[in-house]
């Protein structure tokens, strides 16, 4: 700013210069007060836990660089800052110029050695005292050793001028003489003084934490603290002022580690502020150098040794770049390069964890939809062609590629042997996506496309972050729009009704029935993509004909066929435990006066969750859709189709519902109530006595169910 306004005003008016310039440092105090103190109470210190820590070690081995570079230039006497040339390693080592640098430096490793053996808060102070002691011992006993002597050739700091008052800065105020206009003119540097300021306290406090073992550190009243100091300080006519790292390190370990300790260090302070400056006449330049040396060497054992075998290699060396970058350059751009470098480094090391939580067929991950047993014999084996990938964490650029390396794998490597027709992509332990990781989820739609392979979404609300960004992209707004479905259970259910569509019309059930099963009308049911393998060969299509005449000729004959004559409930007896119990018609002719028809509208609720279970259903049309409350999953749901049984357990066992069932369409049950169960068990006993035994065998293959579940959705 000295400069700006030197340059505005002109060399002809100093005392316009001087009051100029003295006014412009207490006004940007004053603003980088109001700043400091702006962040501190919009809690904006909370921002700086998001510094990685290895990025606030390497600053604290730049500041040790710079240590180490002043040390060298204050004991060298050097005009001007360390310069990496030849002329400068000259000067360095000439006859009068090499002890005075490498005294303090060897001064300074002699310390760094003793505080390895001795942990005591006084050897610092002890240690620099002695040495002044020594000095002027042989000041003393040396009769050629004259103070203006050393002073001349470097080894004593020059005295300042005497009689000075401490309050003469305030006599060069002069507000008639200030330049307003040059004062403007220096508003930007008082900005970048600001930010200067915005820079180094954010990195300083959590690294002084760091250093002293400090692990609770409020910068939020770090910075109103500071906010408070540099308005006080600028409305006083001074200058900026903040936490000096170096300085509160070597206070805190000589033992400065309390309010006590720094109001002394306040007291003492302003004691040689009212005394005056004359005491720096008498200090002997090696001490300060030695003390500068010191802190250097230690912060950066501290950045450089300390972290070695600890952090990983890139981490490592990021902390040498930053170091290097701070001490041969900048210490802004130190920060700046090392804020890159950790981005990089996070990216790296990011990719490398797969976005895939786990990876499973569909013969694995099956809904929990209750299914006839034929169904689920065609579905263990026609499921492989239904492939789930469960993603998790943040998606990205670097995620993302291995992701779709996964699938070019799927449709490339083992398509052949095992095709493929529904892919699902469960989202719901994606926290967040960005745009290129969205942009390829339609590049995988094309490359899914070309194997007629149809790409499902589940496990996300479309009005979330992540639905909203795949919306954004046009993945749900196409002509050819993405399937969607809010959870994997939705999904897995639609994919197996498409696959059971090829099961009916392989042996022409829907011909013979003349109707098509109600189970099988699933919103968003996607024929065409199933019509294309049958009227085209395919490696699937061969597949799905191959597993349903498997099915088939596990049930002969087709119980359609076989029971088509029988009234109800018989013909739903026997459709529904042909698999699971051995008995004839006969058999089951006698429980047929026991089941009672119960027709239920759709949204009609059969019974609640904790009710007393008061009837045994089997459905013969429709759909029932059972609600539960589980510890583990929370609310979950499942749907129960014809051909199927409801209620067993409760009923059976006398305990309470587990859950809450309804229509979920119109559908037509035969319920075997309390009464009419005690009247079987006591006059057809081998009957309920089957009736038990089929029911624990159906609570098994349910428990079954219900635990793949749990453990697909907790995967």
């Amino acid at each position: 700013m000295a400069f700006i306004i030197l340059a505005k005003v002109g060399d002809a008016k100093p005392d316009v210069v001087l009051a100029t310039t003295i006014l412009s440092f207490s006004i940007s105090a004053i603003l980088t007060g109001a700043v400091f103190f702006t962040m501190g109470f919009c809690k904006l210190g909370a921002l700086i836990g998001f510094f990685p820590r290895h990025i606030l070690i390497g600053c604290i081995g730049g500041v040790g660089y710079f240590l180490i570079a002043t040390a060298v230039e204050v004991s060298a006497r050097l005009d001007g800052n360390l310069e990496y040339d030849l002329t400068t390693l000259n000067k360095l080592f000439q006859a009068d110029t090499i002890l005075l640098w490498t005294i303090p430096l060897i001064l300074a490793i002699c310390l760094t050695l003793i505080k390895r053996q001795v942990k005591y808060s006084f050897v610092d102070a002890a240690y620099f005292l002695s040495i002044i002691g020594i000095f002027y011992f042989f000041v003393g006993a040396i009769d050629k050793l004259e103070l203006p002597d050393l002073r001349s050739k470097g080894w004593v700091f020059k005295a300042p001028d005497a009689g000075v008052p401490f309050y003469h800065f305030y006599t060069l105020y002069n507000f008639k003489a200030v330049d307003w206009e040059a004062l403007a003119d220096t508003i930007p540097t008082m900005l970048a003084l600001t930010f200067f300021g915005i820079i180094h306290v954010p990195i300083n406090v959590p690294a002084l934490g760091f250093s002293v073992g400090e692990d609770n550190v409020d910068v939020d009243r770090e910075l109103k603290a500071h906010g408070l100091s540099n308005a006080l300080s600028g409305l006083g006519g001074s200058v900026q002022n903040y936490l000096v790292y170096t300085n509160s390190v070597l206070f805190v370990r000589s033992g400065g580690d309390s309010r006590v300790a720094g109001v002394m260090l306040a007291a003492a302070t302003f004691g040689v502020l009212i005394s005056g400056p004359i005491i720096i006449g008498y200090i002997p330049i090696m001490v300060v150098g030695a003390l500068i040396f010191f802190l250097g060497i230690d912060l950066m054992m501290e950045a450089l040794v300390g972290p070695w075998g600890k952090v990983h290699r890139l981490e490592y060396l990021t902390i040498v770049i930053i170091v290097v970058t701070m001490g041969a350059w900048d210490f802004v751009i130190g920060i700046l390069i090392g804020i890159l470098l950790a981005c990089v480094s996070f990216v790296l090391q990011t990719s490398r964890v797969s976005a895939i939580r786990s990876s499973l067929p569909g013969s694995i991950a099956a809904s929990t939809v209750r299914r006839h047993p034929i169904q689920k014999r065609f579905l263990q084996e026609a499921g492989k062609q239904i492939y789930v990938l469960k993603l998790a964490g943040y998606l990205f650029f670097g995620t993302i590629v291995g992701v779709e390396k996964q699938i070019r794998a799927l449709l490339h490597e083992k398509f052949d042997q095992e095709p493929i027709r529904f892919l699902i992509l469960d989202l719901q332990n994606v926290v967040g996506i960005d745009f290129s990781a969205a942009e390829a989820f339609t590049r995988i739609k094309r490359i899914l496309d070309v194997r007629s392979v149809t790409l499902i979404i589940s496990g996300i609300p479309m009005t979330g972050e992540v639905g909203t960004a795949l919306w954004n992209i046009g993945l749900f707004k196409a002509e050819d729009p993405v399937e969607f479905f809010e959870t994997l259970n939705s999904a897995l259910e639609h994919c197996e009704n498409d696959l059971l569509l090829s099961l009916y019309q392989e042996k022409g059930f829907l011909a013979v029935s003349n109707r098509s099963p109600t189970f099988l009308d699933v919103p968003k049911q996607d024929q065409p993509s199933l019509l294309n393998d049958v009227i085209y060969s395919s490696p699937r299509r061969q597949e799905l004909q191959q597993v349903a005449t498997t099915a088939f000729r596990e049930q002969k004959p087709i119980p359609h066929t076989r029971w088509q004559g029988y009234k109800q409930p018989l013909q739903l007896l026997l459709q529904t435990f042909s698999t699971v119990s051995d008995k004839p018609e006969d058999f089951w002719y006698r429980a047929v006066p026991f089941f009672e028809r119960r027709e239920f509208a759709s949204s009609c609720i059969l019974y609640r969750r904790e009710e007393v279970a008061d009837g045994f259903f089997l459905l013969e049309s429709g759909i029932l859709k059972a609600e539960y409350m589980l510890p583990q999953l929370g609310k979950f749901s499942e749907l129960i189709v014809e051909g199927t049984t409801c209620g067993e357990l409760p009923f059976f066992s006398g305990t309470k519902r587990t859950s809450t069932t309804r229509a979920e369409r119109d559908c037509v049950t035969w319920m075997l109530n309390q009464s009419r169960w005690e009247e079987l068990q006591r006059s057809q006993a081998d009957v309920a006595q089957e009736l038990l035994r089929i029911s624990l065998k159906l609570t098994s293959e349910r428990m079954d169910s219900i635990t793949k579940y749990m453990l697909l959705t907790s995967g």
